[in-house]
């Protein structure tokens, strides 16, 4: 039953990855400050609301920072294609910002446009130039991180965090919650929080899923894999590749699943 469950949470994870927040800032000019290789957009967005970073080809990487604005920074290269053909779009939104790396339509496909969470459409692309994108996130500011072909990453943030990538390892380390799926490539995550108000998901197509907890956690614990191994530092009980059970005195589902790949569930430090 888990490992169903495993397939329809990809599913719908990746019809979000086939690509593609919240506060207002302003940007200079349609595409922020810089040249036409550089980018620079920095903003105040409340806090509980979203920075969501939309990639295509190029990692994103997200860092918490002690100030109060969010800043981000991408740098276009290409080896045959000019970088001057993607755009960089800021969509502020009842829920935050959004911005995207917009590349040029591809005739028979449909039009390429930034729109914040599911929304939109960044998959079709016949060319080669990376977009990289660095964000500064204050405390209590959501990331959401959504990348193609990509590493996405988030260090040191306090603050929720949603990750997804279609091709790249995605790793995140928050004193919060994050959540985070990958098709191609392995999710590893150290979350701070001991109780949630939600349940948890970290799933993978192909790729190795590790993720920490604080050994006071309360929750339930569901993990599957359908070819792989799961080990864990908390006791959990079933099949070899399908397991349950109940951290502290229970509470929201933490779910960790992947197709091919292995499964660690580690017990961290207390909160």
């Amino acid at each position: 039953m888990a490992c169903s469950r495993v397939r329809f949470f990809l599913a719908s994870a990746f019809a979000v990855a086939a690509l593609t927040g919240c506060g207002n800032g302003d940007a200079t000019g349609p595409n922020g400050n810089g040249s036409d290789d550089e980018f620079e957009w920095s903003g105040t967005i409340a806090q509980g609301d979203q920075i969501e970073i939309k990639g295509v080809q190029g990692n994103i990487t997200a860092t918490g920072t002690s100030g109060g604005q969010v800043e981000v920074r991408a740098t276009k290269s290409g080896s045959q294609d000019d970088p001057a053909e993607v755009t960089i779009e800021v969509v502020p939104h009842a829920n935050g910002v959004t911005i995207c790396a917009v590349y040029p339509d591809v005739p028979g496909q449909p039009a390429n446009e930034c729109l914040p969470g599911d929304q939109g459409n960044l998959g079709a692309s016949n060319n080669d130039v990376q977009v990289t994108f660095t964000v500064d996130v204050p405390a209590g500011v959501v990331f959401v991180g959504k990348n193609i072909a990509g590493a996405v990453t988030g260090n040191d943030l306090r603050s929720e965090a949603i990750l997804v990538a279609v091709s790249g390892n995605v790793t995140v380390e928050t004193t919060e919650i994050a959540e985070a799926a990958v098709v191609s490539g392995n999710v590893t995550a150290v979350i701070g929080r001991a109780n949630w108000g939600r349940n948890l998901d970290f799933a993978a197509v192909s790729g190795s899923i590790d993720v920490e907890v604080p050994s006071n956690t309360n929750a339930e614990v569901e993990a599957a894999t359908v070819s792989g191994s799961i080990n864990s530092d908390f006791p959990l009980t079933g099949p070899a590749n399908d397991k349950t059970g109940t951290l502290g005195t229970g509470g929201p589902t933490l779910f960790l699943g992947t197709v091919s790949g292995n499964i660690r569930l580690r017990s961290g430090p207390a909160e």
